[in-house]
């Protein structure tokens, strides 16, 4: 009925489900959008008490899909409610910023950097068997331009390991592409230890920089190229040439000589990994991360329920 109306949809019968549990919480954490959404348009109906802290992944895309100015200030008034909304890039923080004053309310949005566990991605000393590894599902991916960079580079090994809607959406490769579809997480490891060089093509968007990957890669002290996204293009002290290498979007010349300036420059990949494992350490570690999560979580429980304003 909501998207049939112009709305965005999600796991409303889980939502629903919960409501009870929910209300018994001191602050009700969201994590996916899926469930987000719902839960903010629970919380605007007033059937959810607690504080909402909702983490969006993605959401200025769902946002531009709300097909009527009624729905657009439904939600606008929705992420009003929310206690905070938080995201992994300060651009879709920017972007959430901007819809929602466009409709004449106002949004608590803050940037959180994305961690990694600098414990369980740590190097070993294992000597690295795959030249070029891409390793991601998420759908901003750009497998397509890392197989024509690789046809240019018949004499290196590349290694893609990804998920079947990828694979099949490939179809055929160079001889030097390996691929491998739907992983386990440990095998997935394995690949990523195993490699000489990390390589993250990703199509322009706001929320997805390879963000995950790019971060376990740098924590294992791989060299890393990567698509300097709007997502990852600030906020988590990435500097192109000392602790990754960054290349604009769909630019497949410049993609494929940062490849070649690290795999014939074994200085500058020794010097690239260190730099990027003492980054994450630094800034981008789990343990800060998590520091940063319990910050607004105790913040959310603590401030005092604000008035409810009519609905738009």
């Amino acid at each position: 009925a909501l998207e049939a109306l112009g709305g965005y949809g999600g796991d409303f019968a889980t939502v629903l489900a919960s409501v009870r549990i929910a209300n018994r919480a001191d602050v009700v954490l969201s994590t996916v959008d899926t469930v987000g959404i719902p839960l903010m348009l629970v919380k605007r109906l007033g059937r959810l008490r607690p504080p909402l802290v909702y983490v969006a992944i993605g959401l200025p895309e769902r946002l531009a899909q709300l097909r009527s100015r009624r729905m657009r200030g439904l939600y606008a008034s929705a992420l009003e409610s929310c206690a905070v909304v938080l995201a992994y890039s300060e651009k879709e923080v920017e972007d959430i910023r901007r819809w929602v004053a466009g409709q004449g309310a106002t949004v608590r949005a803050e940037f959180v950097p994305f961690g990694v566990d600098c414990g369980s991605f740590a190097p070993n000393g294992v000597a690295a068997t795959d030249e070029v590894v891409s390793v991601g599902a998420d759908p901003h991916r750009d497998y397509e331009l890392l197989v024509r960079v690789a046809s240019r580079m018949p004499d290196v090994a590349f290694r893609i390991v990804t998920s079947a809607d990828h694979a099949r959406a490939l179809g055929s490769r160079p001889a030097n592409v390996a691929l491998e579809t739907n992983l386990p997480f440990e095998e997935m490891w394995k690949r990523l230890a195993a490699a000489r060089l990390v390589a993250l093509p990703v199509r322009e968007n706001s929320y997805s920089g390879a963000t995950t990957v790019l971060l376990q890669a740098m924590a294992l002290e791989k060299p890393v190229v990567v698509t300097r996204t709007s997502a990852i293009a600030t906020g988590y002290g990435l500097v192109d040439g000392e602790n990754v290498r960054l290349v604009a979007p769909a630019d497949d010349e410049g993609f494929e000589r940062a490849l070649a300036d690290v795999l014939r420059d074994n200085l500058h990949a020794r010097a690239l990994g260190v730099s990027a494992r003492a980054t994450v350490e630094r800034e981008l570690s789990w343990e800060r991360y998590v520091d940063r999560l319990e910050e607004h979580l105790r913040d959310a429980a603590a401030a005092p329920a604000p008035s409810r304003s009519e609905p738009r």
